[in-house]
């Protein structure tokens, strides 16, 4: 217990999946934790789950009015900011050719503009308080082609590149932030759910060493989060980190 006692964090995307896991995981070790989501009623049903050391805000993080007032209500509320995790997503199931310029613009809007304006608008407080960590939510669709998730691919491998330069910039400039990404493979979420047809429909992961191909729980991300934001991973900056049960190395057929 108390491997991130003291520090204050907001998980963007907080009301459910990755991000419900991330809050929940951080606080049972001692962060308070801002819990943004664009669904206010789900973002308030985790922090009530997690008790006094937990906000709930609403957060489209596709706005930039919203970063600037979400950011001031928790240094309101909680004195400053030391871990940031951009965990926000959608997704849309197209191909380069179905997909719409509008439903490109959409998923870019989230993921890629909204990391950047997290990472924007949350280094000067971070610095104020201290110094911390940043942690983008990647996946390894920024490492292979998946056609049938191509604006989703693209925002994620923006993630990829974006988080080295914000990595570098931070060290330079002494701020004591160091900003890692995290590329999960399929993890059983609502997004998961949605992307495989099947909506709604949780499906238990068993504990111990998974097979290959198996489907990951919400909880291997969490813990993976809960170590870089925390001081034991002071020498891990601009990282990108699979979190893939063997994907990626897999050898075809």
């Amino acid at each position: 217990m108390g491997r991130v006692e003291g520090k204050v964090a907001l998980v963007t995307g907080g009301g459910s999946g990755l991000g419900a896991a991330d809050c929940r995981r951080l606080a049972e070790e001692g962060a308070k934790v801002a819990v943004t989501d664009v669904n206010l009623e789900a973002a308030q049903k985790v922090a009530d789950e997690i008790g006094d050391q937990a906000i709930a805000l609403r957060h489209d993080v596709a706005s930039e009015e919203d970063w600037k007032s979400v950011l001031a209500e928790v240094e309101r509320r909680f004195g400053g900011l030391n871990i940031l995790v951009n965990n926000a997503g959608i997704v849309v199931v197209a191909d380069p050719e179905e997909t719409t310029l509008e439903q490109f613009r959409k998923v870019q809007a989230v993921m890629n503009e909204g990391v950047f304006l997290g990472c924007k608008y949350a280094i000067p407080l971070i610095v104020k308080s201290g110094g911390g960590s940043i942690i983008n939510m990647s996946s390894t669709a920024s490492h292979l082609g998946y056609p049938p998730f191509f604006a989703y691919s693209a925002a994620k491998g923006a993630v990829r590149s974006m988080t080295k330069s914000i990595a570098i910039h931070c060290q330079q400039k002494g701020y004591g932030i160091r900003c890692n990404s995290v590329h999960p493979a399929s993890i059983e979420t609502p997004m998961i759910q949605g992307a495989m047809g099947r909506p709604g429909q949780e499906q238990a992961v068993p504990e111990g060493v998974l097979p290959s191909g198996a489907i990951g729980a919400p909880k291997d991300v969490a813990n993976l989060i809960l170590y870089l934001a925390s001081d034991e991973s002071r020498f891990v900056t601009g990282s990108e980190i699979l979190i893939d049960n063997g994907l990626i190395i897999t050898p075809a057929g």
